[in-house]
């Protein structure tokens, strides 16, 4: 013979308080994602969220590519772009094949120079920065291995406010601009 339990009054009300106590933990919880119009410390304000480290992580690098070398120097190109309304200052590159600096070609002494590009990259609000060959670049100085065609290098861009920013740049065969990145040659720094 079975006997089939039926709940008895203690155990009804322990069920519903069970399942009122579930119902109140899940709306807690909904009301946590919900916008209470009190701002929680946790999150960032929209004040917070349009200085300097937002424009910074809002910079795209489009086409980004480096020049495909077997050894010395080689530099990282493409176009820098800021969709937000604060100017954003890379001060700083790294990757793990080479020491970086950010470079310019400037006259000096009636000669064209490549040289380090004092105070970083100012990609302006709403604007765009090229680095190209002949222009501002990113230098890899001692390249750790060969760059072939294809290898995909990982970099770090570091802004003035501290905020960083990875991206990849895909090494390209390149003899355009006649380019020497030798320190030996003309191109030396100034």
């Amino acid at each position: 013979m079975s006997t089939v339990l039926q709940p008895g009054p203690a155990r009804r009300k322990a069920a519903r308080i069970a399942v009122l106590s579930g119902i109140a933990s899940v709306a807690v919880a909904l009301a946590g994602c919900g916008d209470s119009g009190t701002p929680d410390a946790s999150q960032p304000t929209p004040e917070a969220s349009a200085g300097p480290s937002a424009a910074a992580a809002e910079l795209v690098v489009q086409d980004p590519w480096v020049k495909a070398a077997d050894d010395g120097m080689t530099a990282v190109f493409g176009v820098l772009v800021n969709d937000t309304t604060a100017d954003v200052t890379i001060t700083s590159v790294t990757t793990d094949i080479s020491p970086v600096e950010l470079h310019e070609m400037a006259m000096s002494d009636g000669a064209m120079v490549m040289r380090e590009k004092d105070g970083g990259i100012v990609v302006p609000a709403g604007g765009s920065h090229t680095l190209e060959p002949g222009g501002d670049h990113i230098m890899l100085m001692d390249i750790a291995r060969p760059v072939q065609p294809g290898d995909e290098i990982a970099l770090t861009l570091t802004f003035a406010d501290g905020a960083t920013s990875e991206f990849t740049a895909v090494a390209k065969p390149f003899a355009g601009a006649e380019e020497s990145y030798d320190p030996s040659t003309e191109m030396d720094h100034g």
